[in-house]
């Protein structure tokens, strides 16, 4: 299968494209930067280098990954949110629709308000409460009203590439290194979504031919201090780091975040292709793989 890739070459793409090309398919991989014949230059904003990049390459499926996931830049600068985030999208599925490619867009748990108790399903109505989550919302609803044939797959708190990661995890793992005592949140929620357990359950999922709107997380849900104590505990640090709940309130930002970004992957449970490992299990092999790394 020949699959275009927008955003190859971040956390999440590196990922993804290792496994595509271990299974054998023909992967384009493009970037806001090119590197010369691995990586073609595309400006996800730029309509006709989308338009002529996608229809030049003639792919079977576009895998749109790029994105602006900085959730306080985006509050900043609504319009680049808007621009890379819908535009870029619109600009992506009408070129799909004109090369009669089907469409993977990844989106984000953040599209909710974070107000509910449980975790999102797929049938939970979205609303966000920050210009990243409404900006990510207009994205899905264009690939929904322009395309036929697309996935859009939601995803929790990503984790993944060790020092590509610039998420919680890593950031807990660099405050490990020099730290005694860390203060973490204890009243914000989520699910954590691995790269390499999201790349080992893409294909599963996109050869069905079901398309739609899915959730693929890892299995559970945490708060932020409890991820932050496994990460010290699996590092083997519990008796040489101290880790405080304090809340959100201590640590004002300037997009305001939800509650929970909680998720359930709930029609992959229906139709039996949930295969996200847990959380933990998940934490746990990442940490003892790079551990050496730290």
């Amino acid at each position: 299968m020949r699959i275009l890739m927008s955003g190859a070459m971040g956390m999440l793409g590196t990922a993804v494209r290792a496994e595509l090309s271990r299974l054998g398919h023909k992967v384009i991989a493009t970037g806001l930067r090119g590197n010369g014949q691995d990586l073609i230059p595309m400006d996800i904003r730029d309509w006709d280098a989308v338009r002529r990049t996608i229809g030049e390459c003639s792919p079977e499926y576009v895998l749109h990954l790029a994105a602006e996931t900085d959730v306080d830049l985006c509050e900043q600068k609504p319009d680049h949110a808007y621009a890379t985030n819908a535009l870029g999208t619109e600009n992506v599925a009408w070129s799909c629709k004109e090369s009669r490619a089907a469409m993977i867009y990844v989106s984000t748990a953040n599209v909710f308000d974070g107000e509910k108790r449980d975790p999102y399903t797929e049938y939970d109505q979205p609303g966000s409460i920050n210009v990243y989550g409404r900006s990510k919302l207009a994205g899905e609803q264009i690939v929904e009203k322009a395309m036929d044939r697309y996935f859009i797959l939601r995803a929790g708190w990503m984790v993944g590439g060790w020092e590509l990661d610039k998420k919680f995890v890593y950031k807990i793992v660099h405050l490990c290194r020099t730290g005694r005592q860390l203060k973490v949140v204890d009243d914000r929620f989520g699910s954590l979504t691995f790269t390499a357990d999201f790349a080992r359950n893409l294909m599963p999922v996109v050869q069905t031919h079901r398309y739609g709107l899915y959730h693929m997380a890892n299995r559970g849900v945490g708060s932020r201090l409890d991820i932050a104590r496994k990460v010290v505990g699996f590092l083997g640090k519990d008796n040489e780091i101290e880790v405080s709940p304090v809340s959100s309130a201590e640590f004002p930002l300037p997009a305001p975040r939800p509650r929970s970004e909680m998720l359930r992957n709930m029609k992959l449970d229906l139709i039996g292709l949930n295969n996200m490992p847990h959380w933990e299990e998940s934490l746990r092999n990442y940490i003892e793989q790079n551990r050496d790394r730290s």
